[in-house]
This record gives structure tokens, C-alpha cells and sequence, in this order.
């Protein structure tokens, strides 16, 4: 061995033409960069992504592989791998003799090593090239142990199929971690060594049966086996897997792939069953909306308390060329119209008002004439804080955030992570307050996670180990009685039965808080529910910026959210919200915003901080005691129009009077309705109706038409 090594060390010195430099060439860089895989919170496999060598690999050390198939690589590779240093001299003079006497080459004699050194550097094909490559094995064997050299080559061996090592061919092929090999999949894979694409086991599976056999002819031969073992392994089907890769929540593991470029294994958050549930619940309602020219949907689930993404959809189709499926609807920006404007109105309760406060929704220009107006073309005179913000309603929120100016508004939105409001104050203006400015989904979700915990920001997180982050400064950016006002708000399915009906796809059948929002032109809309432990958001529109067919937040992507909200709550079901000790319960006049009086024909309990009720008791001057019945909802005229994208159910109109109390006897079309109250709530019926009611000895009417 030494004499071999001398005159190939001599070789090194020929010159160039006669191949010195093979024989002088450094030793073989380290081994291959492995694939990113992605795993989620369970440990499956979410998805891997190519290498650097455009191979799916994943390392894998020895103690991790399965006894048979490093015994099945040793026999059908290098039976003396532990006992020669680096070249087989026995197995060259075998070899030799076998392909002289075949007249062809009909055997090998390249040991681990010096497959190794092929794998890792290519020779020529020549005895230059093989000289060369023995030469690099007796000096990888000098610096390396055996168990180091049989790892690396487990680890940089190719399988075909863009599989690259036992690890990633075990699970590609058979569905299985290397540990875990049978015997007979073992000596499968080890067949595999010998033409990866000769024996493709995808397209000539016959092969591999045939290659098996020999391996485990050689393993029995060598004593490896036993007789039983052999003749089990023989009868075992190869019993192929599907030969599919993991290729789940495509959007989500971009972005965790953004967020860790040299990460090898990444454990995410992703909760695969609530993942593959809002997948299916988007593309269901979007089939219900294939009319409305709505193409698309997205969805982020967030954990609150840690700030963990669940479920994290950016499309309806990633593969949806025609419909741009691969963009990340999640991170796309959009304008979110009024799903801003429980910020307004926190960053208002923090300066003066309260949630009993009355705002008078009308007809306003604001500086540099902006006149907005409310989704249902009406005003609604004066509404409570409280009624304006379930309700949605435009113009009181301009209101709200006019006194504030809309440089405050926007550092309050920057304080709850809305990064993507890069533009000065002076560029938004108080359009701001209805949305008039790019956010992403995933933003949206975060401020609301920050509502259910009290006001507290906290980062995104997208994975465990090692821990990536969507970068936030967790920072307390409410106060958190703040947070819980708004929050009640937004849980009232009472309050937003004036605009929604009180069956709406906000109404949930457990303590949730939702507000959905719609841009101008209705090109998206959004809405968001959350429950003390889960926070859920969904945009709704067209990634080509087209304007959908009269869909709202409440007909498009609250469907949506109704569902995967439902589906979570069973899966991570909670309590309702905890109260803040600084939070107290008041009896509010509803017409003044005042602490009721003994003459306040219209009350309710309303929530304020400690130390900031109204400082007046309503004396009841403002609901007159006498004068004539009127109708008040709906007035002279209304036109409704019926949407056949909601349920039936949730589409229902409040017929509301002037007067006090009751008994109020009420017809319509001429049929008696049932009830005595001075309101009711009627579900819709198409036509022109007739309304009158009659309470005491006054009689009002009114006509409506519902198109």
C-alpha cells in the first residue's frame, strides 16, 4: 500500500497533458448543501425546496439510518469498506479478471471512498481519471474515519427523481423516515446505487425487484441475513409510495423560506387541519360568487397569546395562472375601508368620547371638500358611538377623526404595526379614517390580535425552531380598558342589526368580536372576527384590482370568515372576554349619551372606564312626550334591495316608531304582523309593501319598495 501510494504520489508530478493535475487537484470541497424543509406544528412534512443543487436532500447522520440499509449498501457496494484504506485491491483484481474473461466491463471495483470522491468531484473517464480518483480516496481515508466517510456518502448519493441521499430517497419513494426502512426497502434502495435512471423505481419498478434480489443475495451470502430474513424480504411487495412531495400552504412557506434563507429544517406554527379547512371554506364561496366577478380570497389565522400564524391561505388557487394565483394575498396590499375604523374610534375614546357619545350622521363636507357617504346611500341622524361603529357608518367616523387630526391617526396605526402606511398624514388626510390607505392582511389581523389582548402588540410568528418573525415591536399601543370597549362594540350583534340584520355572518353562536370593510368600487373587501383566543381575517377580491358586482365585506368575505372563525372556535375554543377592573357598567339615555334619567323613554347599559362617565343625567327634554306617531324606519319611499349572495335570514328590515312604548299593532300589506312592541324586525319580501302601525289611538303609514 505504501508503494501505491508513493507512485501515485509521483503521478501527481507528470505534467499537465499526461493528467498531474488530477492527481495534485485539492481534495473534494465538504459535502452537499442540503434543501430547506419545512415541517408543521405537528412534525409532518410541509414542504422542501430545491437545493443548491437543484436536488431534494436532507442530512442525515448514521445512528438515524435503519441497521439494514447501511448492511445492504455494504454488500452490494463495499464488502470490505471497514477493512481497506481507501482502494480494494482484492476487489481490483476480481474485477479485472471478470471483465477480461466476459470481453467486456461486467464489473465494478470502487469502494465507498472512491465513489465519494466521484460524487463529489467528476474524473475523467479514462485511467488517468480512475488513478486520480483512487488517489483522492487514500488521502480522504487519512483524514476522515469510516463512519464520516460512509455518512457522506449516504448523504451525497443520487436516487433519481431529484432525490438526493437515503433520507430524502427513503421518504420520497417509500413514504418513510430512513430509521424506519423494512429490510426489503432497504436493499432497494441500496439497488438504487448501481444506475439511479436505469432503475427509475417510478417508471421500471420490475428493475428494482430484480436488483433487490441480488442485494439480498449478497447480503445472505455474506451472513447479514438469515435464511428467514432473506425469504421474507424476497416475498415483501416494493410497495411504492405515491412519489408526490409535500406541497402544502405554497404562500406560507415562501415567506417562511424569505424569513430563514440558510435554515435547514424549520418547524412551523401551521396547524394543518384549520390550514386545509380555509383553504376548502375559500374556494366553496367563491363557486357562490362566481357570478359577482369575485375571483380570489385569502385568510391568516393568528393565535393571540403567542402571536403564532394557524392557517395562512394567500389564494384561492395557487396554481390558478389565469386568476394570478400565486400572488400572496396575505401580504398584497389593499385598501381595507372601514375595517380601520375601530382605531379611529379607540384612538377617540382615549380623547373625549365615550361608547354613549352621540354623533350626528349627516350630510358633511370635510376640509378640502370631502363628502363622504354611507354604504346605503342614507343618514341616520344621531347615532351612539357605539351604533355608529357596529353600523358602519361613514360619516360619524370622519367625525371622530376630525378633532384628532389624521397625523395622529396614522401614528396610532404605525404604533399597532401598520408598516405599509408609508405616506405622510398630509397625503392620507382624514380619508384615512375610511380606509384610504394600502395595508396587508396580515397587518389587519395583528391590530385586531391586539385588540383581543388588551391593547398589547406582539410580532407574527411563523415558526418555533428555530423562531421567525414578521418583525413587530411588541409594545402596549392601547390602554387595555380601550381595547375592551371597542371590542364589546364589535361584539354586539344587537348594535349592527340596523345594517346587517341580526342573522348576518358576523352573528357567531359564542363570544366573538367581527367588522368587515369594503374599498371604493367595491374592488375588495375584508373582514375580520376574533375570539378571546384566535384572531381571523379574509380579503376578498380580484388580484387584477377589477371591481366585484356590488360584494361587500358582508356578502364576500364574511361568509368566509363566518366559517373558518366556526370551524377554529371548535378546535381552540375559549371563554368570553375578560373584563378590565377599570371598566364599568352605566344605564345611558340612547338619544343623548347622557347617564339616563327618569323621563329616558330609550336605554341600555353601556361600558366606560372608571372616572369617565357622562357628568350629566339626561332630563329627557330631548324625546318629546307628545306630538303626532311617525314611522320612522323606513320613511316615505324607501327602495331596499334584495342580495341574493346573503342568506335569507340575515336580510331583514327594522321597522322602528316614534313613539314611547307600546302596544303598537302593526300591518303590512294589510296582514296584522305579530308582536306589540313600538319595533320589529321584518324579514324581506320582494314587491312595493304598504306599512302602517297603530299604537294608543294614532295611526302612522308609509310605503317601501323592495327590488
Amino acid at each position: 500500500m505504501r508503494f501505491l501510494r508513493a507512485a501515485l504520489l509521483v503521478l501527481c508530478l507528470l505534467p499537465r497533458p499526461l493528467g498531474g493535475e488530477a492527481f495534485c487537484a485539492p481534495l473534494p470541497a465538504s459535502g452537499p448543501k442540503p434543501s430547506l424543509h419545512l415541517y408543521d406544528r405537528t412534525g409532518r412534512p410541509l414542504r422542501a425546496f430545491l437545493s443548491a443543487q437543484e436536488t431534494y436532500q436532507e442530512p442525515v447522520s448514521l445512528s438515524e439510518l435503519s441497521p439494514w440499509l447501511i448492511l445492504a449498501v455494504l454488500a452490494a457496494e463495499d464488502r470490505r469498506f471497514y477493512s481497506h484504506g481507501g482502494i480494494d485491491l482484492r476487489a481490483m483484481a476480481r474485477a479485472a479478471w471478470q471483465n477480461i474473461r466476459a470481453g467486456r466491463v461486467v464489473s465494478g471495483a470502487s469502494t465507498v471512498t472512491q465513489q465519494l470522491m466521484r460524487a463529489r468531484r467528476h474524473y475523467p473517464k479514462n485511467a488517468w481519471g480512475k488513478l486520480a480518483e483512487a488517489w483522492a480516496a487514500l488521502r480522504w481515508e487519512r483524514t476522515h474515519s469510516k463512519d464520516e466517510i460512509l455518512q457522506d456518502y449516504l448523504n451525497t448519493l443520487q436516487f433519481g427523481n431529484l432525490t438526493q441521499g437515503v433520507a430524502a430517497a427513503s421518504r420520497f419513494y417509500f413514504g418513510v423516515d430512513a430509521q424506519e426502512l423494512s429490510l426489503a426497502q432497504a436493499a432497494a434502495l441500496a439497488g438504487l446505487i448501481q444506475s439511479p435512471t436505469r432503475l427509475n423505481p417510478l417508471k421500471n419498478p420490475h428493475g428494482v425487484l430484480l436488483r433487490r434480489g441480488r442485494v439480498l443475495d449478497a447480503m445472505r451470502a455474506q451472513d447479514f441475513i438469515t435464511p428467514e430474513q432473506y425469504g421474507l424480504a424476497m416475498k415483501e411487495p416494493l410497495a411504492l409510495s405515491a412519489g408526490e412531495r409535500p406541497f402544502a400552504a405554497p404562500h406560507f412557506a415562501r415567506r417562511v423560506q424569505a424569513l430563514a434563507p440558510a435554515a435547514l429544517q424549520v418547524h412551523t406554527t401551521l396547524d394543518p387541519d384549520l390550514q386545509q379547512y380555509t383553504e376548502k371554506a375559500i374556494q366553496n364561496h367563491l363557486g357562490k360568487l362566481a357570478g359577482h366577478n369575485v375571483t380570489n380570497a385569502a385568510a391568516v389565522v393568528l393565535d393571540n397569546a403567542t402571536g403564532e400564524v394557524l392557517a395562512y391561505a394567500g389564494s384561492a388557487d395557487f396554481g390558478d395562472e389565469e386568476h394570478s394565483g400565486q400572488v400572496d394575498g396575505v401580504m398584497a396590499l389593499r385598501q381595507p375601508g372601514s375595517a380601520l375604523k375601530p382605531f379611529v374610534y379607540a384612538l377617540a375614546l382615549q380623547n373625549g368620547l365615550t361608547a354613549a357619545s352621540v354623533l350626528q350622521d349627516e350630510d358633511t363636507f370635510f376640509e378640502g371638500g370631502f363628502r363622504p357617504r354611507n354604504y346605503d346611500e342614507k343618514f341616520h341622524g344621531g347615532v351612539s358611538v357605539r351604533r355608529a361603529l357596529a353600523c358602519s357608518y361613514n360619516v360619524p367616523a370622519v367625525k371622530a377623526a376630525e378633532p384628532l387630526g389624521a397625523a395622529r391617526l396614522l401614528n396610532l396605526l404605525h404604533e399597532l404595526g401598520f408598516a405599509s402606511l408609508q405616506r405622510p398624514a398630509d397625503f392620507y388626510g382624514l380619508g384615512l379614517a375610511l380606509g384610504g390607505g394600502e395595508v396587508t392582511l396580515l397587518e389587519l389581523a395583528n391590530a385586531y390580535a391586539t385588540l383581543a389582548r388588551g391593547g398589547r402588540v406582539r410580532p407574527v410568528v411563523f415558526a418555533r425552531q428555530p423562531r421567525l418573525v414578521w418583525p413587530v415591536q411588541e409594545r402596549q399601543a392601547l390602554p387595555e380598558e380601550t381595547a375592551y370597549i371597542i371590542t364589546d362594540i364589535l361584539a354586539d350583534n344587537a348594535a349592527r342589526a340596523d345594517a346587517f340584520g341580526l342573522n348576518s355572518p358576523l352573528h357567531f353562536a359564542f363570544p366573538a368580536a367581527a367588522k368587515t370593510g369594503t374599498s371604493k368600487d367595491y374592488k375588495d373587501n375584508f373582514a375580520i372576527g376574533y375570539t378571546p383566543r384566535l384572531t381571523v381575517a379574509v380579503w376578498a377580491g380580484n388580484f387584477d384590482a377589477s371591481s366585484m358586482q356590488k360584494v361587500s365585506g358582508i356578502s364576500g368575505a364574511a361568509p368566509i370568515l363566518h366559517d373558518v372563525l366556526t370551524y377554529a372556535y371548535k378546535k381552540y375554543p375559549s371563554g368570553g372576554f375578560e373584563v378590565p377592573q377599570r371598566v364599568v357598567h352605566a344605564v345611558v339615555c340612547e338619544e343623548s349619551g347622557r347617564l339616563a334619567g327618569a323621563h329616558c323613554p330609550h336605554t341600555r347599559e353601556e361600558v366606560f372606564v372608571q372616572g369617565q362617565l357622562p357628568p350629566q343625567v339626561c332630563d329627557g327634554k330631548h324625546s318629546p312626550k307628545t306630538g303626532p306617531l311617525q314611522i320612522i324606519a323606513p320613511v316615505e319611499g324607501d327602495v331596499f334591495k334584495w342580495d341574493e349572495s346573503l342568506p335569507a335570514a340575515a336580510q331583514q328590515l327594522h321597522f322602528k316608531t316614534s313613539a314611547a312604548g307600546g302596544p303598537c299593532h302593526w300591518r303590512l300589506d294589510g296582514q296584522e304582523l305579530p308582536g306589540q312592541a313600538p319595533d320589529l324586525w321584518w324579514p324581506l319580501k320582494q314587491g312595493r309593501h304598504g306599512l302602517s302601525v297603530a299604537c294608543g289611538a294614532e295611526t302612522a303609514r308609509v310605503h317601501f319598495t323592495v327590488l
